[in-house]
């Protein structure tokens, strides 16, 4: 039987048409679903920004509640937050660069990169136990927790070094090397933290029971700053993401070490049970919809950079709060993410 070309037409924009409507019926639904979650004031009030992409191009971006509770001045989509420990993520590509360029190996211990180190310890712990947690330093001028490779204990001593490393291979110092990368990947909102820096970061909160209180003693330092110091947006995390996951930053085979699972480790906001670790990127490939990504708290912020590869959807929560109740720290992130995650599931 012969098909006349204007019905194959006719076949083929109704199929579009059919595709499309139920594309945006499934960006509808989670853009509802997030705004009747945000109206929720029983568990806590939310206050910061939230920012859903699909494939790089933002889907969803609201922002709520203050960046000063005290002036009352409105929170705006592009104000700059601190993401504390998603900072890691960006640290661990900055090495992998130089592993890239063939000026660092994983496998060699870190005496090699880091001469000033005079602990025994040094000539055996490697750098790839750095980038996934199970070096086992505790302090510089303490013994090891545990022996190198057979534990995991998350903590920022290792980012510091990771930095000195960076420095090491590069002959430039961290903030170089970070801001460089920034700018050439157009994150124009996005800089590692230096104390003559001017521009304007929200503040910081603790609440304690619908009380905020402003953070005054920080914790991110020049020395820090490759574990928590990076000051972002959420729409330039979103080019991040774009940028790493879409193979821009790192060779291929060097990305695939980065979110490949090296060991198990726990967090809330990637499921109750113990998930795979990479460098820098917690990975949930437990259920029928694999994610990644990382979280960050203190001084008075918490964020959460969560990426669906199968579908390149950007989930990114910055809030300038740290509530009193750890259990709670997250709780709009990680609701936000298992919005997502639903329709992943469904699909």
């Amino acid at each position: 039987m012969k098909i006349k070309k204007k019905t194959i037409y006719f076949i083929c924009a109704a199929l579009l048409f059919v595709n499309s409507n139920s594309f945006a019926q499934k960006t509808n639904d989670y853009i509802s679903s997030i705004d009747s979650l945000i109206k929720t004031t029983n568990i806590r009030k939310f206050n910061g920004v939230i920012v859903i992409a699909e494939n790089g191009v933002a889907k969803y971006t609201k922002a709520y509640g203050f960046a000063n509770f005290e002036k009352k001045t409105p929170l705006q989509a592009q104000d700059y937050f601190k993401i504390m420990s998603n900072s890691k993520q960006i640290t661990a590509a900055l090495l992998l660069r130089e592993v890239d360029k063939g000026k660092i190996d994983l496998r060699s211990p870190i005496k090699k990169y880091l001469p000033f180190l005079t602990e025994s310890w040094a000539d055996s712990v490697t750098v790839h136990q750095l980038l996934n947690h199970t070096h086992g330093i505790l302090a510089l001028d303490k013994p090891l927790l545990f022996k190198p490779g057979t534990n995991f204990k998350y903590g920022n001593i290792s980012n510091v070094l990771l930095g000195k490393i960076i420095e090491f291979s590069s002959k430039k110092t961290y903030n170089q090397m970070a801001d460089s990368l920034f700018a050439s990947l157009k994150m124009k909102h996005t800089f590692a933290y230096a104390k003559d820096n001017k521009r304007a970061i929200v503040s910081g909160y603790t609440n304690k029971e619908g009380v905020f209180k402003a953070v005054k003693t920080l914790q991110i330092t020049t020395d820090s700053t490759p574990a928590d110091g990076i000051i972002t947006t959420a729409s330039d995390l979103v080019i991040w993401n774009s940028n790493l996951h879409k193979g821009k930053i790192l060779k291929p085979e060097t990305y695939n070490l980065m979110v490949s699972e090296t060991v198990l480790a726990q967090h809330d906001s990637f499921g109750k049970e113990k998930c795979g670790y990479g460098y820098g990127i917690r990975i949930n490939n437990n259920g029928k919809t694999k994610y990644i990504g990382h979280t960050g708290l203190g001084d008075g912020f918490a964020s959460l950079n969560v990426y669906f590869p199968k579908s390149k959807i950007s989930v990114i929560v910055l809030e300038n709060q740290m509530n009193d109740k750890i259990e709670l720290a997250y709780y709009f992130g990680n609701e936000i993410k298992n919005i997502i995650l639903k329709q992943e599931n469904s699909k």
